[in-house]
């Protein structure tokens, strides 16, 4: 009997790697066949996974990036709201269509790997980590003027040393770099738990938003909207990419995928219904806002809104009131897409591409602590040290690609498993996911050359990740060769290393 010797570390060639795609079956039978003390605990339900799409989103434009879009696109900002906005519920549309049929935690990297292969996979998960881990120190970065704002009341102030990074003048900003680790610090308790103070969060921030619309409107005037795009469509189109970072938390609904007690019916739901919320409240707020205040004067200050509160009213507790609720938006939206980037990351693990300690779950509490304190940490030195407009627009770029991704794979997967079963279908296919590509595409290149070269850079340190560790630790890779390896060896006297492999991956 000849003895056959399995490798240490089976390798597919390049190309067929790059090509292998893990199936729809085999994702769901992988994440249902987790040993018990390595399972996220299914405990959200519909209210829960909508608030946390809500969470994630609103907040962000209007009460940060609102003051650098409104020069930029003018009185017809709102116009921009609504063009990102579209842009953003297109591929809403494939995602819940995805998030129907692969009800995990991997979002639009699980969806890439089950239709593109592991090349697209690791490029959209790599996008991921752009998109979530990197908007949660940008809007975190936020939070220092509207903490500034609401002890301002009281006669004091954090100096700008301590609530800006070193490249507008400060050391670091403190406010952004505490608000991230308390987050992490909620995350690891649990998700039930998160999910419970982000929905009281969420309808704080609603409840503010809706107060500054209704003090806002008291002060109308029309006459602010004329000229209506002072810089023409470039203004509005180029306001319009860097409003897009304002939507992008939606998806983070469809990272709770193992978390859901019922995903393939209310992911669907969540995401729809946290898109129609947060542009409807975006475009209200921001036709109020441009109504009270002339277009020429909003500043650079992310606490815009507040400055518009107080020359209406011109009472301190207004501003306070505001100030206080604005720093708990956006704690909601950086504890939810925190959230959203340990469990892709979670994910990936699990699937090889990254280090094994991403992908371990607390038995105790049903949550992969050391994952959340790796991310919180990174992401809190990331915002106190990098500004905010160089953030949103990189995180934008990342995001745009991988909306992009979803929508071929909704076109993928209609075409090749019809027979896949999902509670939600894109209306008017194909024409919704090919609009939802073409938009993603149109604002992508509205973006700066800086933000580009950024994203080159960034997606060419994620190539030498992959060929560093993905590519020799993938467990897709290695199932095939190893079945190859059996097919190979067929004769009845051959003698094949029985791996532990998992069987959802054929």
């Amino acid at each position: 009997m000849t003895k056959q010797v399995t490798p240490a570390r089976p390798h597919l060639r390049l190309g067929a790697q790059l090509l292998q795609r893990k199936s729809v079956d085999a994702i769901i039978a992988d994440n249902e066949g987790m040993e018990p003390g390595q399972q996220l605990r299914r405990t959200l339900n519909v209210w829960h996974l909508t608030m946390i799409s809500v969470g994630a989103a609103l907040g962000t434009g209007i009460l940060v990036i609102l003051s650098t879009a409104v020069p930029m696109a003018g009185p017809a900002v709102w116009i921009a709201f609504v063009l990102a906005g579209v842009t953003a519920f297109l591929s809403a549309l494939s995602y819940a269509e995805m998030a129907s049929h692969v009800p995990v935690s991997g979002s639009s990297y699980s969806y890439a790997y089950a239709t593109m292969g592991e090349g697209i996979a690791w490029v959209c998960g790599w996008c991921l980590v752009l998109e979530y881990a990197v908007s949660v120190a940008a809007i975190a970065v936020g939070a220092g003027q509207y903490i500034n704002e609401s002890i301002s009341v009281f006669g004091l102030s954090i100096p700008d040393a301590l609530m800006q990074p070193p490249d507008s003048g400060g050391i670091v900003n403190v406010p952004a770099a505490v608000i991230v680790l308390l987050a992490t610090l909620l995350l690891i308790r649990g998700a039930r738990e998160s999910a419970w103070v982000n929905t009281l969060m969420v309808l704080i921030k609603v409840g503010i938003l809706l107060f500054f619309t209704a003090v806002a409107f008291t002060a109308f005037n029309a006459g602010n909207f004329q000229p209506l795009a002072p810089m023409g469509v470039a203004g509005i189109s180029a306001a319009a990419s860097q409003l897009f970072f304002s939507y992008i938390g939606f998806d983070a609904a469809s990272t709770a995928g193992n978390e859901a007690k019922n995903p393939r019916r209310d992911l669907p739901r969540a995401i729809i219904a946290s898109m129609i919320i947060v542009t409807v409240l975006y475009v209200l707020v921001a036709v109020a806002a441009v109504g009270a205040l002339p277009w020429t004067q909003f500043s650079d200050s992310e606490s815009s809104l507040v400055t518009i509160l107080s020359d209406i009213t011109h009472q301190p507790w207004v501003a306070l009131l505001f100030s206080v609720g604005a720093v708990i938006a956006i704690a909601s939206v950086v504890l939810t897409v925190l959230y959203g980037q340990t469990r892709i990351l979670l994910t990936m693990s699990r699937d090889g591409l990254v280090p094994k300690l991403f992908g371990q779950v607390s038995p105790k509490t049903g949550t992969p602590i050391a994952n959340t304190l790796i991310v919180g940490v990174a992401v809190a030195t990331t915002a106190a040290f990098v500004p905010l407009g160089q953030l949103a627009d990189a995180t934008s770029i990342g995001t745009l690609f991988a909306f992009s991704l979803v929508n071929i794979s909704v076109i993928y997967l209609r075409r090749n498993r019809p027979d896949l079963p999902h509670t939600y279908k894109v209306p008017l296919y194909p024409i919704t996911p090919v609009l939802g590509f073409l938009f993603c595409g149109f604002l992508a290149v509205t973006l700066g050359m800086e933000t580009w070269v950024a994203f080159g850079l960034w997606m060419v340190i994620g190539v030498l990740l992959y060929f560093a560790y993905g590519r020799s630790h993938s467990v897709v890779a290695s199932t095939r060769q190893v079945e190859h390896r059996k097919t190979a060896a067929a004769a009845p006297d051959a003698s094949i290393s029985q791996d532990s492999v998992s069987p959802g991956h054929s």
